[in-house]
Parts: structure tokens; C-alpha cells; sequence
């Protein structure tokens, strides 16, 4: 058919109350909703990520061959697919042949290999994504100022991450010191983690702040629900909204994770445990002032800093 053939057809269709067919997906868009959609292991990003660029190749390969150009094990490929709510690999493999048959074909929609964005630009994208539903989150700010205050008049303020957590824990609490007389930091797990944070409570702390990004990890759970046995109440930065790890927690704050890479990255929790290092500077002000000056002129006096 003609382009203007093609024009004067959907407009008789809309004119007769029926919308012109929609474009079909492109390979690439069908395989995002494919993955995008599933919790993955670095392990089963690579193998993602290999279809995802090879994928007239690799939805024709044997579960052999597919496991040896990624470099896994053959049980690692078909844990992929189960986790894709796949039978197997073979269900999988059955599942992508027609998606690459469409791409060699040049699918109708598809994408010119120079619009689609690279795998690092397509993480960048994601991150994106997260910051702006975080953006949505702080259109109300009540809730982060309001936990900023408890977090400040917590004596001792006990900062909790463990495993992939630690880094998140870690800067919190990096920056919490520079504004609070008594920030504790927990980065392991066990009744290493049950006697810190006993011990919190017992030196009059109120609130403990706790990271847990994915790969959730059980130990974090039996943290969580440590502290809250000992009195403690719990202020959770994570990335899902339901589950046990948001029941064991007296308040969530829900901040979506990059994934598209091997490791996950941290844009959006990263910022929101900047606002709330904000919110406890502004709860007291006059405190915050004198802590910061402090610091100042110890790092003078001992020569921290390269000159700008």
C-alpha cells in the first residue's frame, strides 16, 4: 500500500470509530518487557544482556553454545529462564526466535541502530526514570522533614547497612557525624549487629536508619526485626514497597535502584538520604552551625584537604 494509500485507510478507519492498528514493538522494546520486568543476578544480567545484543544469534543457539559464549554454567542459563517464568531454556529459546526473526526481517517500529541508546546510555536512562519518580515523592516534603527530626534527636542515631548496603550506610553516616553529636554505624550482621544496636537503645537512642537494597538479605531482615525487639524504631531506605523487610520497619521510604548493569547503581537512594541529611541539619539548626564550624577548623588545623 501506498503512503497516501496508508493515510486515507486509517483515517477511514477512525472516521468508522476504529483507531488505526498500533505500531508493533520493536525487538528491542519486546525484550525489555521480557527482562525488564524480573529481579536478576549479575550472573543472569550477563546472559540478558549477551541476548540482548547478540539476539539474532543467540535465540538459535543450544543451551551449550549460550552458556559458553557468556561464560556460565549450563544450570545457570536455565535458572535464567526459570526465573522468567520460563519451563527452561528451551521454552525461552522459543520465546526469542520469533522476536529475532522479526529483527532480521526489519520488524515494523523498529528502531535505527543509531537511535537506540547503548547499554550504558539505557542504565543512565533508568537511573533517570528513578530520580523523577523520587521528584513525585518530594512534591510532599512533610514526611522527610518530619523523619529528618527524629533521626536528629535520636542520642545516639544508629546508621544500618549491610552487604551491598554498606556504601549507602556508610556515606549516611559519613555525613551524619559532621552534624550529630552520636552517630553508630552497623555494617555487620548476627549478634555483632543485635548487641550495637542493644546497646543503642540501652545508651538512649530512639531511631535506627537502615539501608537494604537488592540482593535482600535475610541477615538484614533479622536486623530489622532486632532492633524493633529492642525498642528501637525503624526508618527503612529500600527499593521495594511491600514484603518483610517493609513490615519489619516503622517507616519506608521507597527509592528505586538502577539494574540494567551487571551491579545495581544508587542515584535515587543516594539522593534521598541527602534529603534527609538536610531535614536532620535543618531540625537544628543552631547545633548543625556549631558542628560544622568545629569541623572546619579541625580540618585546618590538621591539614585535610588538597587547596581548590
Amino acid at each position: 500500500m501506498r503512503p497516501g494509500q496508508q493515510q486515507r485507510a486509517q483515517a477511514s478507519a477512525i472516521t468508522r470509530g476504529r483507531p488505526p492498528a498500533a505500531a508493533e514493538p520493536a525487538p528491542a522494546e519486546k525484550l525489555r518487557a521480557l527482562f525488564g520486568d524480573h529481579r536478576l543476578s549479575p550472573g543472569q544480567r550477563r546472559i540478558a544482556q549477551y541476548i540482548t545484543d547478540h539476539l539474532t544469534e543467540a535465540a538459535f543457539l543450544t543451551i551449550t553454545d549460550l552458556a559458553e559464549r557468556v561464560g556460565v554454567s549450563q544450570p545457570s542459563v536455565t535458572r535464567f529462564a526459570c526465573s522468567l517464568g520460563f519451563t527452561g531454556y528451551p521454552a525461552l529459546r522459543e520465546a526469542l526466535q520469533p522476536i529475532a526473526i522479526g529483527a532480521l526481517a526489519g520488524a515494523p517500529g523498529a528502531e535505527p541502530a543509531e537511535a537506540r541508546p547503548n547499554e550504558l546510555q539505557a542504565a543512565v536512562d533508568a537511573e533517570i526514570a528513578n530520580l523523577e519518580a523520587l521528584r513525585r515523592l518530594f512534591a510532599g516534603t512533610d514526611r522527610v522533614l518530619e523523619i529528618g527530626r527524629e533521626l536528629a534527636t535520636s542520642v545516639p542515631l544508629t546508621v544500618m547497612g549491610l552487604r551491598i548496603s554498606v556504601s549507602l550506610a556508610e556515606y549516611f553516616a559519613y555525613a551524619a557525624k559532621r552534624i550529630h553529636p552520636d552517630v553508630r554505624l552497623v555494617s555487620r550482621g548476627g549478634s555483632v549487629a543485635h548487641d550495637a544496636l542493644l546497646q543503642a537503645r540501652e545508651a538512649g537512642g530512639t531511631w535506627v536508619l537502615a539501608f537494604a537494597m537488592p540482593r535482600h538479605a535475610k541477615e538484614t531482615l533479622a536486623a530489622l526485626r532486632s532492633a524493633r525487639s529492642t525498642g528501637l524504631r525503624v526508618a527503612l531506605i529500600t527499593d521495594v514497597a511491600l514484603g518483610p523487610l517493609v513490615e519489619a520497619a516503622d517507616v519506608v521510604f521507597t527509592a528505586g535502584t538502577g539494574s540494567r548493569l551487571v551491579f545495581d547503581s544508587y542515584a535515587a537512594p543516594g539522593v534521598l538520604s541527602a534529603a534527609l541529611l538536610q531535614a536532620m541539619a535543618d531540625a537544628d539548626p543552631e547545633r548543625t552551625q556549631l558542628r560544622l564550624e568545629k569541623y572546619e577548623q579541625a580540618a585546618e588545623q590538621h591539614d585535610f584537604f588538597l587547596e581548590d
